[in-house]
């Protein structure tokens, strides 16, 4: 049986972003996982049923400890001669690749889920574009998670190789099994619900990047003309990096019609307390809170940005609009306020648009698919 990795920088991002695709994949293949240490690793170890193995990778730039992290690789690779290397974030991605360069390994993929670059500037987006081409150059596959994703490579001359997108771009899909309105999520879903408000929720972390000054800014707008709204809040405050401003904080703790709730392992009861879903975020490589939105029965005001745009068809199951504007988001919102029908009719729409094209197993299938036409 040949033999895969999967490489990340953190636990996290392969124990949550590919929950079930290391059982899936180890009907055909040897999946071994490799991360930094940490819970997830163990995690991913004891549920899918495959063999970890831990390498510290640190998430910021640091020659020394990087330089580190490549030589453990390298050595790692030549002690098993994994038959392809796949890594998923950029670290890891630079590491990965270049240790399985430097190694032969015969087949070498990389999957961009986002970009670093195009929001940054000067000095350090000439550094994160060289680093990304560094592992474009060291691969043999390069799969962007998108379109979006797919046309900043192109846009900045990152790789000349061919850009293969999988399935309709996000990398696990969607459990819509768990990603219903069971009984069971509905009755957990009671005590935040409010039939008397319209309620508006967005779920990710409350940081400057994800629009949470427009958000709140267009919502108190929103506020002033009708009171029977509500804004719920689901994710972790973020204060040391990128944090909002502390005019948005003091507005979010002072306006009794927000909720804010921190971090939820169960967001669904969330979603079925709402009425739409709100994504203003500035940039995304595919965000999976928005098929999630989609999958629970939301229609969403999301940003023109990379996998936003790509899962959201205006009129169809929610409105696009510019990110950073403040403005254009207001007026979305009270737009979805004062035609609730058509809310609902795009609503209706959502899940069936997410389930035809990222339903977990289509996803799984066309990767096993692209893995079989690179490997067998």
């Amino acid at each position: 049986m040949k033999k895969i990795f999967r490489v990340a920088t953190v636990p996290q991002s392969l124990n949550t972003l590919l929950k079930g695709q290391f059982r899936f994949m180890s009907d055909y293949y040897e999946m071994v996982a490799v991360s930094s240490p940490g819970e997830g690793l163990d995690e991913l170890s004891s549920r899918e049923g495959v063999r970890t193995i831990s390498i510290p990778m640190g998430r910021h730039i640091s020659i020394i400890r990087d330089f580190i992290s490549l030589i453990r690789l390298i050595i790692l690779f030549l002690k098993e001669r994994p038959d392809m290397v796949h890594s998923l974030t950029p670290k890891a991605g630079l590491l990965s690749m270049l240790a399985a360069w430097i190694t032969r390994v015969p087949v070498r993929m990389h999957t961009f889920t986002g970009l670093i670059f195009p929001t940054a500037t000067g000095a350090m987006q000439k550094l994160l574009i060289m680093m990304d081409r560094i592992t474009c150059f060291c691969a043999t596959d390069i799969n962007p998670e998108g379109e979006g994703v797919k046309q900043d490579l192109i846009e900045y001359r990152i790789t000349s190789k061919p850009l293969h997108i999988i399935a309709n771009g996000n990398v696990n899909g969607i459990d819509l099994s768990y990603f219903d309105r069971t009984e069971a999520v509905v009755k957990s879903s009671q005590p935040y619900r409010n039939e008397q408000l319209f309620t508006f929720c967005f779920v990710g972390r409350i940081v400057k990047d994800k629009g949470i000054n427009e958000l709140i800014q267009a919502f108190k707008r929103l506020y002033g003309l009708y009171s029977d709204i509500r804004l719920i809040l689901v994710g972790s405050f973020e204060r040391d990096l990128d944090p909002i401003l502390p005019e948005t904080d003091e507005l979010i703790k002072k306006l009794p019609v927000i909720t804010s709730v921190g971090f939820q392992k169960d967001i669904r009861p969330f979603f079925v307390a709402s009425d739409t879903f709100v994504f203003p975020s500035y940039r995304e490589g595919f965000p999976n809170v928005v098929l999630q939105a989609g999958a629970m029965g939301l229609a969403s005001i999301v940003t023109d940005i990379n996998g936003s745009n790509e899962i959201i068809k205006p009129n169809q199951n929610g409105v696009i609009i510019p990110p950073r504007d403040e403005n254009a988001l207001y007026e979305s919102m009270k737009w979805f306020y004062e035609h609730q029908d058509e809310v609902k009719r795009m609503a209706s729409n959502a899940r069936s648009m997410i389930a035809s094209r990222y339903e977990q197993h289509r996803v799984w299938n066309a990767l096993l698919k692209e893995y079989q036409s690179l490997l067998d």
